[in-house]
């Protein structure tokens, strides 16, 4: 047992780029891939941005949402990435509502819109 005092800093969710309330009461638990993101650009901080365009995996598991694939659709809060990026970790996929597309924190492009079509309404 490790019983030594730590101090953490812990950042503001941005979840700016939610259009509305609609859909943020039933987000689904997911398993995320931490593999599929890159640490400068998706995790500066040690903590992956919400809103990140998600994609299931093969596995089952949830990663970095990629332009051949179907969106299924965004991270709902932050979660902290682990040091080991093999190591799965949880959080919560907001794949029905209204996001605002000028502050997702990776774009879209139209073949994502598509697929998430009747879903996600981009603004």
């Amino acid at each position: 047992m490790d019983l030594t005092i730590k101090r953490e800093t812990f950042g503001q969710d941005d979840q700016s780029w939610l259009g509305s309330a609609h859909g943020t009461q039933s987000t689904q638990t997911i398993t995320l891939d931490v593999s599929t993101f890159t640490a400068g650009t998706h995790y500066p901080q040690g903590w992956l941005k919400s809103g990140l365009p998600l994609q299931k995996l093969a596995g089952g598991k949830y990663g970095l949402w990629v332009t051949t694939k179907e969106l299924a659709g965004f991270l709902f809060t932050q979660v902290k990435a682990p040091a080991n990026t093999a190591t799965p970790v949880g959080g919560a996929l907001h794949e029905h509502g209204r996001v605002i597309e000028a502050k997702l924190p990776v774009p879209v492009d139209a073949g994502g819109k598509t697929s998430a079509a009747g879903r996600i309404i981009f603004a």
